[in-house]
Order: structure tokens, then sequence, then C-alpha cells
């Protein structure tokens, strides 16, 4: 097999969900082309591939520790092993260009391409994951969501500024219009004012446990609160709400068995694969600040408070946070300040200001760049027919 592009890009959904976006875009722009994603068995990237209709192909990835320890000392010996095995895959599928969305996934085929096949890398983040830093300096072009993280990278000029690539289906969600079924579907009040929360694929302990002290504030402003809290997350939110004395509508990870009536106070369910709905029904989204989430709050319009994962590396979540603050389109809380209280207020001076709401809204698609996943496209297709990548 002959592959044009090799799609590298796993570990969690931030990675895997621009990639599979590309990959569709570039068959949109250039249907002869054979467009393959890369990942790990098991990985988050499997289900995404799938889901867009993509052949993956399998390749080893090397976790890096983040703290000294044992396992440290075995990096060197896997990473050998796995770049050995990524540079078969290479040549055995003759690999023309190689396109890395960072992190520890596609780090082994970076460096299985040095030197061998052209590597086109995406970095989503205002602050550049190491995958990414490391394979900067030997890329044909670096395609970036913040101008400003050029200045990060070796070799600034190969960098073109391209937004963050979103899923076709969500760019293209009219929310307004799919509103009042997306409720319904749900199971929650046409009429009052919805709040999403969730924290990603894995959750979000803290504002699980702010979300449900500010839970009757909430209730008594009227809000109706859809609460996404992962697959690992659920047990511990639904012990959090217990405690405070609400008993949740527990949802199927579909969340297509509405409740009768006018709907719960808070419906909670685990990982949901299509958040078309839970963004359709949303007024407002508390939520981390990965630079995926991000992407698609943009282009939906969705006006977002902001807790930023506080360990995240390089702390690169409160930089994209602020970027979107500053933009107009989020307010920023830092876990270390939040607690019911705060979230609570917080909450009721943006749902109960139609007008500071529809601006943050306008601030967010402004912000947006919904031909992000076509401008990085553009980008693998120039140095695939080897054309000069301007900045």
């Amino acid at each position: 097999m002959a592959v044009d592009v090799l799609l590298v890009g796993g570990g969690t959904a931030g990675h895997a969900i621009p990639a599979a976006a590309t990959a569709l875009a570039l068959r949109r722009l250039r249907p002869d082309l054979e467009v393959v994603m890369a990942g790990v068995d098991g990985g988050i990237e499997e289900r995404v591939a799938a889901a867009a209709g993509l052949e993956l192909e399998r390749v080893r990835a090397v976790p890096l520790p983040r703290r000294v320890s044992p396992a440290l000392l075995a990096v060197p010996f896997r990473l050998r092993r796995a770049v050995r095995e990524a540079r078969a895959l290479l040549r055995s599928d003759r690999v023309r260009v190689v396109v890395a969305f960072g992190g520890y996934v596609a780090l082994p085929v970076t460096l299985a391409a040095r030197g061998r096949v052209p590597v086109v890398l995406h970095e989503q983040n205002a602050v550049p994951g190491l995958a990414n830093r490391l394979a900067a300096r030997r890329a044909a072009a670096v395609a970036v969501t913040h101008a400003s993280t050029a200045a990060r990278l070796a070799r600034p000029e190969r960098c073109r500024c391209t937004g963050n690539p979103v899923r076709e289906e969500l760019r293209d969600l009219d929310r307004a219009a799919h509103r009042e079924a997306a409720r319904a579907r749900l199971g929650l009040d046409g009429a009052a004012p919805v709040l999403l929360a969730f924290g990603g694929s894995q959750g979000a302990r803290g504002i699980a446990r702010a979300l449900a002290g500010a839970g009757a504030d909430l209730a008594a402003a009227g809000v109706r609160i859809l609460h996404v809290a992962g697959s690992r997350g659920r047990d511990d939110a639904l012990e959090a709400w217990r405690w405070h004395g609400v008993e949740p509508v527990l949802g199927t990870d579909d969340a297509t068995d509405p409740a009768p009536g006018p709907g719960p106070h808070v419906r909670l369910v685990g990982y949901l694969d299509d958040m078309s709905d839970a963004y359709a029904a949303a007024d407002l989204v508390v939520c981390r600040a990965g630079a995926t989430t991000l992407a698609e709050l943009g282009v939906l319009g969705l006006p977002a408070v902001l807790v930023p994962y506080p360990h995240a590396t390089a702390d690169h979540q409160r930089a994209n946070a602020r970027a979107a603050a500053a933009a107009g389109a989020a307010v920023l809380l830092d876990e270390d300040d939040l607690d019911a209280e705060r979230l609570a207020a917080t909450v009721r001076d943006v749902l109960g200001d139609p007008d500071r709401l529809a601006a943050m809204s306008l601030a967010a698609r402004t912000w947006a760049r919904p031909d992000a996943a076509e401008g990085v496209a553009a980008v693998v297709l120039e140095v695939l027919d080897g054309a000069e990548v301007p900045a």
C-alpha cells in the first residue's frame, strides 16, 4: 500500500479529533489521496478513526513519565523499539508525508520520519508540548492555533497560523435550530436556561464538587444543569451531588432517555461520544481549557466559564484560557480559587445578563477559526507537492 499522508495523533481526544478532521479535509480537497491515521491499539484514536471512516495503522506509544522514577530509565529502550517499528511502517506503506498532532503517541513516528519523510506538525495549545518542541527543529512546516506560539518553537518562519481543526458535524451545527429537539432528547426543560458542565473524557473532580455545592443556588435561579462527568468521574460526581442533598436524574451515555415532566434540575451522564445535543441544549458551559474544547466552543459561539486543569504540562491550559478570556469569549476561574459560592455567582452573573451572554457568544465566533481543518490540510498539500510553505 502507498500512503500519501499518515496522520498521527492520540492519547487524548484533543489530539485525535483534530487529526481526523484534517484527514477528512484532505479527502475533500484531494479525493485521490490515500490518507490514513496512526494510533495505538485500544486508544481513543481507534474510536475516533472508526467514527470518521478512516483506516488506522497501529503504532507503539512511549509515555514520558513526568517525574523521576524507575520507569524513566526504561524510556530510551522502549523509544528505540517504537521508532524502529515506526520506520518499518513508513517504509512498508511508502508514506510521503507525516502529519503529527503532538503527544506521546506521535513522538516515535516523528523521530522515525526524521531525514526520511517530510513532517508537518500541528500545535494546538498556546504553549507547545515537548514532542512538538523536539520535532519542530526539523519539521517541513508547523501549523499553530495561536500566532504567539510560533515564538516558542524553533524555526518560527516555518509556522502558519491555521487554528485548531474541529469535526465538520460540530462546526456546521445550528444550535438555535436544534435546541428544542436536543433538550427534549436530553430530558431538559425547553424554556429554562441550561448550564453544561464537563471536564473531558476523564471528568474533573474539582469542577464536580464546586458544581454540586452550587446546585441549590443555581436551582433557585431556575438553571437546569447537564453534567457530563466522564466515564471515570460519574460515581464521584453522583456522590458529590447526593452529599449536597440532590438526587440527579441519571442518563445513559447516549443521553436519549428523557425524563417525564418539565425536566430535571440536574441530569448526570458519563461520557458522551457525540456532544452535539449537549452543545445545542446549552446556554453556558463550565469546563476545562483543552484546545479542542475551546475550538469547538468557538465555532459554536458558546460562552464558557473555564477552569484550567492545574497540572497540565507547562500549564498550557491556563494559557489557552487566558487567550479565550482576552478575546471576550470566556471567564477564567483558577481551580485554586474555585468554590461553590464563586462558581454560582459567576454562572448567575453571565446567565442573568442577556447582553453579556450575546457579546460573549459573538466574541467566541469572531475568535474561532471554522476553516482550521482546511487550513492545516492546505499546509500539508503544499509540503506534499514540494512547495515552499510561506510564513
